[in-house]
């Protein structure tokens, strides 16, 4: 796994899970702190926290193996679901990733789950090279986010990476 980093990260968004947060450059999740991933992990039932940490360890085909046996328990999971598109998007299969979160964005429009797919779809089009595509999901995400009033650390994540597609976007033209 990844060691811990102490320096200058006090600034970045949280990604969901202790001991991780996200990067403002790549947007993609780091391990900030492996204990405390690690002390997660070991309390944790649920197979999607593993997939996460699998994901972040990067070994994408082991995440796929467990994915599977996971979905099959458990195939109309949210979480789950997720995870599927962010295992392809981790194999750099940017448009199956895509596809998957835009089929969930149908299913969880007008629900408080818009945002989380907005947000993943958003770092899909952003890891993928489409800044533009990026900026708009992460500006959506924001926006309901804070219609929602939804928790100010999820707000300020989908800040930060709009910003930042904006900023890719800028330094384009």
């Amino acid at each position: 796994m990844t060691a811990t980093l102490s320096e200058g990260i006090s600034d970045w968004p949280t990604a969901g899970f202790p001991g991780v947060r996200m990067n403002p450059d790549t947007l993609l999740p780091v391990i900030v702190n492996e204990d405390v991933m690690e002390t997660a992990l070991a309390a944790s039932e649920d197979p999607a926290d593993r997939i996460m940490a699998l994901l972040l360890d990067g070994q994408p085909k082991e995440a796929a193996e467990v994915l599977a046996e996971a979905r099959y328990k458990d195939p109309e999971s949210f979480r789950l679901r997720i995870f599927e598109a962010e295992v392809h998007r981790a194999t750099n299969r940017f448009d199956r990733a895509i596809q998957l979160f835009r089929q969930l964005l149908t299913e969880v429009q007008g629900t408080p789950r818009e945002p989380i797919v907005h947000q993943y779809l958003g770092r899909a089009y952003f890891v993928g090279g489409n800044a533009l595509a990026a900026s708009e999901s992460f500006a959506k995400a924001l926006d309901l986010r804070v219609a929602l009033a939804a928790d100010a650390a999820l707000i300020y994540s989908s800040a930060v990476a709009l910003q930042r597609a904006r900023n890719v976007l800028e330094l384009a033209s």
